[in-house]
């Protein structure tokens, strides 16, 4: 596997390039070579606006890549259970610092594999089994493990949960103060993973501190804009904060929590040994690069293109006729009420713009009466496609192409049309042109 170098081991291994190591994989296991070639022509030719995903450096891959998943690191650095692990300490303590660098926070674990394991932790941290907390409601534009009743974080306690103004489609901030005033739960989230709007993060912190409540955010989806000052920073209002570290902040998938010093010892805790074992070292090493990354200038115009994108859409839609949640965005994201725009499902437009190689996802919005599985909305966001180098004028531009199938849903040589389209701008912007796509 090695290649012999004169210079020595490590030129030799890091001399084979992107092609001779997707070889290896052929060679070695044609099944899964094929499922990578055809999802890397499928993230080449298509175009990717789930709010969620993003698109890595190459930088991130090959640490992704790297040795270091061969590593066991139970613990934290300078603190381990295993041998071995002076390197690995590196590149963790080198996440923490960074991290600690582009959010200015006093505390971080970098070690949860998810942003949902992230968010147990906290739970474990400050709940007991039956505990109440108050989260925003899935429907609203919450996440699962804000208490969903088929999540852990409902299964084992008791969210108390809250919405938007049924007519501004804005939280409903006096409803979060009744809540917390009534109930007297031990902990207050906030953060969403479908509003288009900006988070009061601040005035959410006075009323948990008014209640004596413990006010965790999740910053999922928002914590590139965050970072780069695009959206308030949570970090001087809550306790903890969580985040995974793909999505804006165009990471590895993975988690991360910040919080005060106070609250370290114990939360260390409940990530290793509460709640999983060895951390994910190539991960990990992957997150530290990315947040490099998030370190220099260009992050912030990056961050302020993925907002100028995302209103450039929600303008584009307006006019078209289509009806958005909240009248528009302050963020990465727009959702739309497809019954109201197309008398459309959700589901029936995802599967519409999936066959024009347009992907999106369907979602609930506030007072949906439609299942989850089919939904009455849509959700559309910018990180991926502003990765790849595109600006309001290509959004404006997804927009018609978007229309147009929605169109005429059930019109083959349309969507044939669209499709040749969307291809096209696909190949104007280059996923990875270094390595020829």
């Amino acid at each position: 596997m090695f290649v012999g170098s004169k210079k020595g081991l490590i030129d030799g291994v890091f001399s084979m390039d992107c092609k001779s190591m997707f070889e290896a994989l052929k060679a070695a296991d044609p099944d899964i070579y094929a499922v990578l070639a055809k999802e890397t022509a499928r993230q080449r030719d298509g175009l990717e606006l789930i709010a969620s995903e993003n698109f890595v450096s190459r930088a991130v891959m090959e640490a992704m890549g790297s040795t270091l998943t061969n590593k066991y690191a139970e613990g934290l650095p300078g603190k381990r259970y295993y041998g071995g692990c002076g390197f690995v300490d590196v590149a963790e303590t080198v996440a923490i610092e960074r991290a600690r660098a582009l959010f200015g926070c006093d505390e971080v674990n970098v070690q949860p594999h998810s942003g949902a394991q992230a968010n147990m932790a906290v739970y474990f941290s400050v709940l007991e089994p039956q505990d109440s907390f108050v989260a925003m409601s899935l429907n609203d534009g919450g996440h699962l493990t804000h208490g969903s009743p088929v999540n852990f974080s409902g299964r084992l306690y008791r969210p108390l949960a809250y919405g938007v103004d049924p007519t501004t489609h804005r939280i409903d901030y006096d409803q979060v103060a009744s809540l917390l005033r009534e109930h007297r739960p031990k902990l207050l989230v906030a953060g969403a993973s479908a509003y288009p709007r900006v988070i009061d993060f601040e005035r959410l912190g006075e009323m948990a501190r008014e209640v004596g409540a413990k006010f965790l955010t999740d910053i999922a989806h928002i914590a590139g804009l965050v970072a780069a000052g695009e959206h308030p920073s949570p970090i001087p209002h809550a306790d903890f904060v969580t985040t995974t570290t793909h999505k804006t902040l165009r990471g590895p998938r993975g988690g991360m929590i910040m919080m005060r010093s106070a609250e370290a010892k114990t939360l260390n805790s409940r990530v290793f040994p509460g709640m999983q074992g060895g951390p994910l070292m190539h991960v990990i090493a992957a997150k530290a690069v990315a947040f490099g990354e998030a370190l220099k200038p260009e992050f912030k115009t990056y961050q302020r293109q993925i907002v100028a994108n995302a209103r450039a859409m929600a303008e584009q839609f307006l006019s078209l006729g289509y009806a958005l949640v909240s009248g528009g965005t302050d963020n990465h994201l727009v959702l739309i009420d497809m019954g109201r725009s197309r008398s459309m499902t959700g589901k029936k437009a995802e599967e519409t713009l999936a066959a024009v190689d347009i992907t999106v996802n369907k979602n609930m919005i506030p007072g949906d009466q439609a299942s989850p599985f089919v939904t009455s909305g849509i959700r559309i966001g910018t990180p991926a496609l502003t990765s790849r180098g595109m600006r309001e004028d290509e959004m404006r531009a997804i927009v018609t192409f978007i229309d147009r199938a929605l169109k005429t849903p059930d019109d083959a040589k349309a969507l044939d049309g669209v499709r040749g389209d969307v291809r096209s701008l696909c190949n104007a912007f280059p996923l990875y042109p270094d390595l020829g796509f």
